[in-house]
């Protein structure tokens, strides 16, 4: 079985897939910086531990990462507990998507990943909207390029630096409201929040789909894609496993050579 490991700034994926492909578990956790090898490998072996699976089992370990600080602690566990040395996914070396981004090497490992999976799974041309971190449309053109992306604050991260700010701010939970005039203070933070981000959704889908050469079929992806599918219906499907897919297609071309 594969271990594929998505390596985000606010939350790293590990997800089992088996040899068709087909994701058997996965565990989003908060990412830390700070974690040692033996620390991380110690917590990933609980991991393992309460989804009662035997370590030997993985025979193949691939990696996409954002977070150049945490890969000497992962390559570290990853070699210690399961013996393995992990693939790295660097997108200016890998063969399955051409990136026509005028940088290649700045482009994060976790999109193109989400883009090798969404173009196998849903044809080309795409659109890929990312809720983490960062908002992130992706767009992958009908030849099935990697274009380029869209990049703004996350939702969580919005909210964290509105309430920061302001004194008599309340945390609030992430749902969108009947109505757009909010009559207290947590419908108008959800109202503007939640509506603010369906708008962009919306607007930037128009204007990548104008570029892309028409109407263009549109797959969320990310923590909070489920949030915003619900009240936008420019987006076509929810797709958790975007990331996954993409880095068991990527370990099966470095298999074959």
């Amino acid at each position: 079985m594969l271990l594929a490991i998505d390596v985000g700034n606010t939350e790293t994926k590990f997800g089992i897939l088996d040899e068709d492909g087909s994701v058997l578990h996965m565990w989003r956790v908060r990412t830390s910086i700070d974690r040692t090898p033996d620390e991380l490998g110690v917590f990933i072996t609980q991991l393992f531990a309460v989804a009662k699976l035997d370590l030997r089992s993985i025979d193949r370990i691939v990696v996409a990462s954002v977070v150049p600080k945490l890969d000497f602690a992962l390559v570290g566990a990853c070699k210690r507990f399961f013996s393995l040395a992990p693939t790295m996914l660097a997108p200016e070396k890998q063969r399955l998507i051409q990136i026509e981004s005028e940088r290649a090497a700045e482009v994060g490992a976790d999109l193109v990943a989400a883009a090798i999976g969404g173009a196998s799974r849903y044809g080309t041309p795409l659109i890929i909207a990312s809720y983490g971190t960062a908002t992130v449309f992706t767009a992958i053109s009908r030849a099935g390029a990697f274009l380029g992306a869209a990049i703004a604050p996350g939702i969580n991260v919005s909210i964290d630096a509105l309430v920061g700010r302001t004194a008599k701010l309340p945390q609030i939970a992430l749902e969108t409201p009947q109505r757009a005039i909010g009559r207290n203070t947590v419908e108008a933070l959800q109202a503007g929040i939640m509506l603010g981000v369906v708008g962009a959704t919306r607007l930037v889908v128009e204007r990548f789909s104008e570029e892309l050469g028409g109407r263009t079929r549109v797959i969320a992806t990310g923590g909070l894609a489920e949030v915003v599918a619900r009240s936008c219906p420019a987006i076509d499907t929810v797709d958790p496993h975007l990331s996954m897919l993409g880095l068991y297609l990527f370990a099966n071309a470095i298999r074959k050579g």
